[in-house]
């Protein structure tokens, strides 16, 4: 089952209170616990809390604090959206999103209202939440004041855009719809949208639409004199009392909102008294306008009569205050259980629930976001603090990556190199990097130096390395960080902003060696592109891979996938599909996908398939028909060095794609290498996954 879904709307009113209310009222049915949630709410006065947000709460009584339930005020996102960091306002919406999944069994995400600044980028916004939280929509659109063809237009829009990025449609919803138009609009848009998405229309609902007085009241800053425990009545109409009594009385309507000057008692009492008359509409409240206030003797008579009538008392004259009131845009909040219980019913009787149910039930996410994938990343190392090795510790940005895992605390480090030299280093950058809680050795002075020399010695001089030579080894950073790792005095290291790969390796493939279940070792890339990961192998290490060592690459791919909680579905990657092609190095391809299916039936594996119907669905569809893999491949295995390296490397150019890795497998401990253009986010990244590969090893 889905744990969220995302309610999103295509302008401002569009009813999606309706939506959120019956949703949870249904879900609250069939999950113990619901949680609710807004990316980015309004901004509000000082002590304000947002409405949509205090009316779920407080309705159903949810167990969410304000501030946990919303992540930026509007004002807020629009300065950094300015200031170019939507991967900061992405990173916290996550952040906040997933705290209340850890709590929930389902969460219900609320988008934006549309009013105000940046109103018209909101759409886009809604579809980068929905699409980096990796939960479904429902789409809302509003029909007042719109043809059948605009209300219809506007939703397609609204599902084509979410669709164009990945983001599975589940419902779309058209509200405030003529009741004679129902039907019509439901039918127009079955025929334009996928049969799996559920179409239901809502009528207008006037007892929604009507303003209740204390929505008045708030609006006009109003003074309550009387009836304040009927302040939640709803003004079905409003009319202006200007004329003598016996001729306003024939103006009045069912719940109809009375208007007139303070000092017209012959008006405020004949109200009163139709109120309470079998023979007239019922009133729901009275607005005296002017600042002015009935006489004693009035007031004493009014407070004789009745109580149910709210009795209020503005400042500004009677066609202003009209004016305004008819402008008022009514809200559903906390106190007002007639419009909850209203929306609940609407939503129940309109709404095709049970299939809704049903489709948040069956529905699969296709992947992991590459946001939600750094965010899991950060929150898995973070849950079992790993200790790692970074060699290369005069390096800058080796020093600026331990500043941000130092700031996060996210791992334990050790520096290697002189302590004089990197804290000179870190004062010229200007760094701020404090180096109390890291650990800085030079490998020359640690007391652990001779007893690893020792150790190097006993373990090479079958290969003829005398203590001399271990020692000489033993200086050099690479062989002494490993040589920590081996002897568990650090969980894993990274290397090779500085050095080779074969600098960086060599030492791990002489004493720390690879897995009893390994003959090889070999190399993946976690390739974070715009809307999903894949996993490239291998990419880094082996140059021409037999069938058999590529059908091991693929089983520790695909391993490694699992272990970052990516459900692997294997391409093995040929220049031919299927059985169209010929060739010694297609047929290696296909030797590799037998042995796979033969040793590990449980993998979904295809091959040979070429790269194009491994991620294309309508290309997967027309060249392997029959395929589970062809079309939704996440992790690639590559035939050869050349085509791997190139591959990854074309594709993170081309895409701007984040490259995570190379992450190394088939060690018994976890030792990475970076490449030697390494950016700080890349040794970020790399010591974070080689945290996580510690906790497995």
């Amino acid at each position: 089952m889905s744990k969220a879904i995302y309610i999103a709307t295509t302008e401002s009113n569009s009813g999606k209170s309706i939506v959120s209310l019956g949703l949870m009222h249904s879900l609250l049915g069939r999950a113990a616990k619901v949680g609710y949630f807004r990316p980015i709410i309004d901004d509000l006065k000082e002590g304000e809390i947002d409405n949509h947000i205090n009316t779920v709460n407080s309705y159903f009584n949810l167990n969410i604090s304000f501030e946990d339930a919303y992540a930026f005020h509007r004002s807020e996102v629009i300065k950094m959206k300015n200031e170019n960091k939507d991967d900061e306002i992405i990173g916290r919406i996550i952040e906040k999103y997933k705290a209340l999944e850890d709590r929930f069994d389902f969460v219900l995400v609320e988008g934006t209202s549309f009013e105000g600044e940046g109103a018209i980028i909101e759409l886009d916004i809604n579809v980068v939440i929905a699409k980096n939280l990796g939960v479904p929509a429902i789409i809302i659109a509003s029909g007042k004041n719109k043809t059948i063809d605009e209300l219809t237009g506007n939703i397609q829009m609204a599902y084509d855009s979410f669709k164009d990025k990945g983001v599975e449609v589940l419902s779309v919803i058209a509200n405030k719809v003529q009741t004679e138009n129902l039907e019509l609009v439901v039918t127009q848009l079955e025929q334009y949208l996928p049969k799996d998405v559920i179409v239901s229309a809502i009528p207008l609902n006037p007892v929604l639409a009507n303003p209740s007085i204390k929505e008045i009241v708030d609006e006009l800053d109003a003074k309550v004199l009387f009836g304040e425990s009927s302040i939640n009545n709803q003004a079905a109409s409003f009319s202006v009392g200007a004329m003598q009594l016996r001729n306003y009385l024939t103006h009045l309507q069912e719940n109809g909102l009375v208007i007139t000057p303070g000092d017209r008692a012959d008006l405020i009492l004949g109200a009163l008294q139709a109120n309470i008359s079998e023979n007239y509409p019922a009133v729901s409240g009275i607005v005296l306008t002017g600042g002015l206030i009935p006489e004693p003797t009035i007031i004493r008579l009014i407070e004789g009569l009745s109580d149910v009538v709210p009795i209020i008392s503005v400042q500004e004259g009677t066609f202003s205050v009209a004016n305004r009131i008819g402008m008022i845009k009514s809200q559903i909040y906390a106190g007002n259980t007639q419009k909850i219980t209203t929306s609940i019913n609407d939503f129940e009787k309109f709404v095709k629930v049970e299939a809704l149910i049903e489709r948040l039930i069956t529905f699969k996410s296709n992947g992991v976001t590459p946001r939600m994938f750094q965010y899991n990343l950060l929150k898995k190392a973070k849950s079992n603090q790993k200790h790692i090795v970074l060699p290369e510790g005069l390096d800058e940005r080796i020093l600026k990556a331990t500043k941000h895992l130092k700031d996060l605390d996210v791992v334990k480090i050790t520096l290697l190199g002189d302590q004089k030299q990197i804290e000179e280093k870190i004062a010229t950058l200007n760094l701020g990097l404090d180096l109390n809680g890291i650990n800085v050795i030079n490998p020359v002075e640690s007391d652990n130096f001779e007893f690893y020399a020792n150790t190097l010695y006993e373990l090479r001089k079958h290969k003829n390395v005398n203590l001399a030579m271990a020692k000489d080894l033993m200086e050099d950073v690479s062989y002494f960080g490993t040589m920590m790792v081996y002897h568990g005095h650090a969980d894993g290291m990274v290397s090779g902003a500085v050095h080779t790969t074969q600098h960086t390796i060599r030492p791990a493939l002489q004493f720390i060696k690879t897995k009893p279940e390994a003959s090889i070792v070999s190399s993946v890339f976690f390739m974070c592109l715009e809307d999903r990961v894949s996993v490239y192998g291998d990419c880094a290490i082996n140059p021409n891979p037999t069938a058999e060592q590529l059908a091991e690459i693929a089983i520790s791919s695909a391993e490694s996938s699992m272990a970052f909680d990516i459900k692997p579905k294997i391409a093995m990657l040929s220049y031919s599909s299927g059985t169209s092609g010929v060739g010694a190095d297609v047929e290696r391809v296909r030797k590799a996908t037998e042995i796979i299916k033969s040793k590990r039936p449980d993998l979904k594996v295809e091959g040979p398939i070429q790269y194009d119907a491994a991620v294309d669905i309508n290309v997967g569809k027309i060249k392997l028909p029959h395929s589970e893999v062809a079309g939704r491949a996440n992790v690639f295995i590559f035939p050869d060095l050349n085509t791997g390296n190139n591959t990854y490397k074309a594709v993170q150019r081309e895409t701007k794609a984040l490259a995570i890795g190379p992450i190394i497998q088939g060690l018994n401990k976890p030792v990475n290498d970076l490449s030697r253009g390494c950016t700080v986010d890349d040794i970020f990244n790399t010591v974070i996954v080689t945290a996580i590969q510690a906790q497995n090893s």
